[in-house]
């Protein structure tokens, strides 16, 4: 593929070689970034945030597009890249930073704001969590992630691969699975596919959770023994908040020999407002 040895190349040029610790696995696919654009409608009122931007490849279809467009590289050799090939952009801004440590209500005072991105595998769940807790500012994310990651995001209940992240991300947002991308999509090619996931937040949650850290915390126990019976793997949290824990199922509606990946959004946010004690 051209595009790879073009990505190759300027590696080369600016004297970098992919890093695994910051999971550089760089998108040389133009039909991949396109796609990826058109999934997030972004047009000349649109504002973008790109996440880990490095060589550009989404950056210049977003660039073209977007009404306003930032972009987060956690690289500063590739970030100071950027800047000096949008000098000329007014509509573009370059931030050399780690997106988990970037203040993005601060940087984007746009509302309404889409987050894009080729997320590094190793960071990509940190991050949505993130944008989770940015979602008043930025309600929309199109991003790519690990399938299996993606796969979790969209699961429903008594899958494999529902789970923690699945009900604490669903809380507040409506995934979907835009579509699938292949390895040879990336330079260097990851050992892993890749799928691309629109993410679309709600401003509150989608069932009441009652107070949302606690409603973690229950999510959090109820599939640390994902094998055991809730009664089971709730007993100690239920005991430490001074709740009769079969009293509180029973409140809730939900069997207290039930499993965790059996209990759908509504269920949980039952069970956990009635272990609020």
């Amino acid at each position: 593929m051209g595009a790879r040895r073009e990505a190759r190349e300027a590696l080369a040029a600016a004297g970098l070689r992919p890093r695994k610790g910051w999971g550089q696995h760089f998108l040389c696919d133009p039909g991949v970034a396109h796609r990826i654009v058109e999934t997030a409608d972004v047009g000349p009122r649109s504002v973008v945030l790109e996440i880990g931007p490095g060589l550009g490849a989404l950056t210049d279809e977003l660039a073209g597009r977007a009404g306003r467009l930032y972009l987060v590289e956690v690289d500063p050799v590739l970030a100071a890249r950027l800047a000096a090939r949008y000098a000329e952009n007014p509509r573009v801004r370059t931030v050399a930073g780690d997106v988990l440590a970037v203040d993005l209500e601060t940087l984007v005072t746009e509302p309404a704001v889409t987050a894009v991105g080729n997320l590094p595998y190793n960071i990509a769940i940190p991050i949505l969590f993130r944008l989770r807790e940015a979602r008043a500012r930025l309600p929309r994310a199109v991003v790519m992630i690990q399938r299996e990651v993606a796969e979790r995001l969209v699961a429903r209940p008594s899958t494999a691969d529902y789970g923690v992240t699945t009900v604490l991300i669903q809380a507040v947002a409506d995934v979907r699975l835009a579509f699938r991308v292949s390895r040879r999509s990336f330079f260097p090619p990851p050992r892993v596919e890749s799928a691309v996931v629109d993410v679309r937040w709600t401003a509150r949650p989608r069932v009441e959770l009652g107070d949302e850290q606690a409603f973690r915390e229950v999510v959090r126990a109820a599939f640390g023994q994902r094998r055991k019976m809730l009664r089971n793997a709730l007993a100690t949290l239920a005991a430490c908040r001074g709740v009769d824990l079969e009293d509180a199922c029973a409140r809730a509606g939900v069997a207290p020999s039930a499993r965790a990946e059996t209990l759908d959004l509504a269920a949980f946010a039952r069970l956990a407002r009635a272990l609020e004690g």
